[in-house]
């Protein structure tokens, strides 16, 4: 009798220690897919009229959506460094996107090419710790695919020396205006491609513009979210039986105008002839609508794979997915954002979209999704922002003592139950004139110009003025008051002097 009850205890734990339905700790796994430059109104369960994104909204259709979500900076590197960090971009250590200039030709891609130290951007601090870092300690494999943006190499700064036990992509942000780059990196190495350097000036000279030939040498071999995609679910398989956190730092769809030929065919027979580009701020494209429309479905196309990989390895119920984007689209006239109405219910327009932190520049799409955790179909009007994935993804993975953040975890959101809210979102931007901004409730105060002048606040209230066209400081002078008191609360002088705005230091 004794040996057949441990016949059937040692049965019992061969079944439950085989299966692949949880991971082994049987924590939740976590994917966080950011789009780069995807505006609030570029997926159609946000409105889209002309670009397809079924897989996408079929999140939305399982899980939940966000209508008052905030990206942490209005252009990309400050935006990965909120996320990372889970400091807002009043505490966080990169605030804009500097180049590094003083190294030598960073825009060039044959100098990057020779000399590797021309790549990438300011790094992290080594005392700084991210989300990576701390799911890492706590029984995560962590992996990213995609644009890092956040050190460069041979620096401490790299994905792989800041929590990232995997990495494929590119390192530089510079680099990723290319989809047909000559390198990728693999952790710590480059991977060589089979592509050649096309530099972003050449332009198309004396070839016709209206013929596909003059774009061939535009379009290469290898399509570098095709090959980021794959290690993604070779990441995710490799991983099944163990918690993983994957940041999926998609490239799509920041310019250049580069996509499968599938999806460009598509687009062309549905949206029929149109003027090229021949311009020369990025590569020339014969289609341009119709490959912006691609991108966006093929990055669509992916989402929908990962999803597939997941239920495949029986983990798609205990994992956690999250799909945003790092901000606002982009302004450039050749992707036709008022073609798109890229930025939905906002305002379309050279100042009020990327590098903006009007609405349109900073408030993004979010879609949750977690099966039996998540209501289907459910709307959140939680007012939240990038720094609150850190303090969510702690509780999440029951990490006890988190770093400190600015954010507050958003899971009792997904869950459906009580959630703490912020008492106020920040963001201040140290490039072009300079600019702050804050969200308390209802209320928007923006500050601009903030290099030349010491400029009044604008007040909005975004319950009736979403798209921010009625300045109304002079009727509210209490509130005026409240936010100016709490833009000087949040701002904290920058370790690095670039970033630093003077009018911001004088008290």
């Amino acid at each position: 009798m004794k040996s057949k009850a441990y016949f059937f205890v040692l049965l019992v734990f061969f079944l439950t220690s085989c299966s692949n339905n949880t991971n082994q700790y049987n924590k939740p796994n976590i994917i966080y897919i950011l789009a780069d430059d995807l505006g609030y109104g570029e997926l159609g369960k946000y409105g889209q009229k002309f670009i397809e994104t079924p897989n996408i909204d079929n999140l939305a259709k399982n899980g939940m959506t966000f209508t008052n979500h905030y990206t942490g900076a209005p252009v990309c590197a400050p935006a990965r460094s909120v996320l990372m960090t889970g400091k807002h971009s009043g505490n966080t250590h990169i605030r804009a996107n500097g180049e590094w200039a003083e190294r030598g030709n960073v825009w060039s891609f044959k100098a990057m090419f020779d000399d590797p130290n021309l790549e990438g951007q300011r790094p992290l601090l080594d005392s700084i710790i991210t989300v990576a870092q701390v799911l890492k300690k706590n029984g995560y494999k962590t992996g990213m695919v995609g644009k890092w943006g956040l050190g460069a190499p041979n620096t401490n700064s790299i994905p792989n020396k800041k929590g990232f036990d995997f990495f494929y992509g590119y390192n530089c942000q510079r680099q990723a205006h290319t989809y047909y780059p000559t390198h990728l990196w693999k952790n710590e190495k480059r991977h060589m491609l089979n592509n050649f350097i096309v530099t972003k000036q050449e332009g198309l000279g004396d070839l016709d513009p209206l013929s596909d030939i003059s774009y061939k040498k535009y379009n290469q071999k290898d399509y570098a979210p095709t090959l980021m995609h794959n290690e993604a679910l070779s990441f995710i398989t490799k991983n099944k039986n163990s918690p993983f956190f994957l940041y999926y730092a998609s490239p799509i769809p920041h310019l250049p105008l580069q996509a499968p030929k599938k999806w460009v065919n598509y687009y062309i027979e549905k949206f029929g002839k149109e003027k090229p580009y021949t311009g020369k701020s990025y590569y020339p494209n014969r289609t341009p609508k119709a490959t912006y429309a691609a991108m966006i479905s093929y990055l669509d196309e992916q989402v929908g794979e990962l999803v597939e990989k997941l239920k495949e390895i029986n983990q798609y119920e205990n994992t956690l997915i999250i799909f945003t984007s790092d901000n606002g689209p982009t302004w450039v006239d050749h992707v036709d954002y008022n073609f798109f109405n890229s930025t939905g219910k906002f305002v379309n327009s050279r100042f009020t979209m990327k590098g903006s932190v009007q609405e349109g520049g900073i408030r993004v799409p979010m879609i949750a999704s977690w099966p039996k955790k998540i209501k289907p179909s459910s709307t959140s009007d939680h007012i939240s922002a990038f720094y609150d994935f850190f303090a969510t993804a702690c509780e999440i993975a029951g990490v006890k003592n988190c770093e400190e953040t600015d954010g507050i975890s958003f899971l009792p959101e997904l869950l459906g139950h009580k959630q703490t809210k912020h008492d106020y979102l920040y963001w201040e931007y140290p490039a072009s004139v300079g600019f702050q901004a804050i969200r308390m409730g209802k209320w928007k105060g923006i500050k601009r110009n903030l290099f030349k002048t010491n400029p009044k606040l604008e007040l909005y209230n975004l319950d009736m003025d979403e798209k921010e066209l009625n300045d109304i400081a002079n009727l509210y002078p209490n509130v005026v008051d409240e936010l100016e008191m709490k833009l000087k609360e949040a701002h904290s002088t920058p370790f690095l002097s670039e970033f630093i705005i003077p009018n911001l230091e004088q008290d």
